[in-house]
């Protein structure tokens, strides 16, 4: 019966925001993919069976099965409320909406600190933010290397660190490199210098900042081709003298919105964590949350650009918001990409965020 009651509940409000927005005359769409939503509360078996097959998904036994569709039914509440807190972004089945929020967590994040402490440095001086533009986007100049996909294995870190490489070395030589993360998740064990439990540790979580200080120690990182992933930890394999790229420096950036838009512009693009809690539902648009707690910090992910022009329907019109690189392959969100209401430090988006300085091996 609470069940149930919940569900009406969620219809009726989603139903309640898509008329406000009508009303509104917004030039948003619902999309099939909220009706999807609504026709999943009234019936999730079909819905559950169409998600099976669209996913290739494979369960154990008949047991399995029916404790996964209940996960699911839960999760397409899970969604009408996302959609009722987030109305600008579009939010229904995902390839994660078999998962509780905890496996979620636990298989698809894996940022080792919940929020950015007074202890981590060197920071970045502050820096010019006259000039900026408007709008800016390192994949249109060749920085950012295809979406990877992180699979069942908690080493977002790993893949923030990489990507955060890969654009400073195209930044210092032109050239674009896909680096390892699989060498990450093998050898790096680098704990921070003050909280000594906050230390890398494979698919069960680690730091970009602990990651960027080993690869100092270790002279730098090879590339994919040479050290490839598997999605699990194993022995380490890491070769000196196939390194592509080495680390001159780090630095975290000022927790100032425009410091981090010039840093992002100037040097490359950013690692960053933030707060994944709408994402497991997340499908498309700028996602603007009217509630997202920014401490709760777990997911290490890729700052690539800026937009200035994100419909938000509850935040007054036309918002700027930030352009994100995740790692749960291109059948994610828009292609593998976010898009995150930039202001207000949205979900922790601006908590914890860090800049690298790249040199080639030779």
């Amino acid at each position: 019966m609470e069940g149930e009651l919940r569900s009406s509940l969620s219809v009726a409000a989603l139903s309640l925001v898509l008329l406000l927005t009508r009303a509104a005359g917004a030039s948003y769409e619902a999309g099939p993919r909220i009706r999807q939503v609504t026709s999943a509360l009234g019936s999730p078996e079909a819905e559950f069976e169409a998600f099976v097959r669209g996913y290739g998904k494979e369960y154990g036994d008949r047991a399995e099965y029916a404790h996964r569709l209940g996960v699911f039914a839960r999760n397409m509440v899970r969604a009408a409320e996302h959609q009722i807190l987030d109305p600008t972004a579009e939010h229904g089945i995902t390839p994660f909406s078999d998962l509780t929020e905890d496996e979620f967590e636990a298989r698809l994040t894996g940022l080792g600190a919940r929020e950015r402490k007074g202890h981590w440095h060197p920071t970045a001086p502050e820096t010019d933010v006259e000039g900026l533009p408007s709008s800016f986007d390192w994949r249109e100049k060749g920085a950012v290397t295809d979406v990877k996909t992180q699979g069942v294995c908690g080493s977002c870190w790993a893949f923030s660190t990489t990507g955060a490489v890969e654009g400073a070395n195209f930044a210092a030589t032109g050239k674009l490199l896909s680096l390892s993360e699989q060498q990450l998740i093998d050898c790096d064990h680098t704990c921070d210098a003050v909280e000594k439990d906050e230390c890398d540790n494979g698919c069960n979580g680690g730091l970009m900042t602990n990651a960027y200080r080993y690869l100092m120690q270790a002279g730098g990182l090879e590339e994919e081709r040479s050290y490839p992933y598997t999605g699990k930890q194993g022995e380490c394999k890491f070769n000196k003298d196939k390194i592509a790229v080495r680390i001159a420096n780090f630095t975290n950036i000022p927790l100032d919105e425009d410091q981090i838009m010039a840093n992002l512009v100037r040097r490359g693009p950013l690692a960053v964590g933030l707060n994944a809690a709408f994402m497991q539902t997340y499908i498309r648009g700028v996602s603007c949350p009217l509630i997202c707690p920014k401490k709760w910090v777990n997911h290490g992910v890729l700052l690539v650009g800026y937009g200035s022009r994100g419909f938000s329907i509850l935040r007054l019109g036309y918002k700027p918001y930030w352009i994100i690189k995740n790692s749960w392959g291109e059948h994610w969100g828009e292609n593998g990409y976010y898009r995150l209401c930039r202001g207000h430090n949205i979900c922790g988006i601006d908590s914890m965020v860090s800049a690298v300085a790249a040199s080639p091996s030779r």
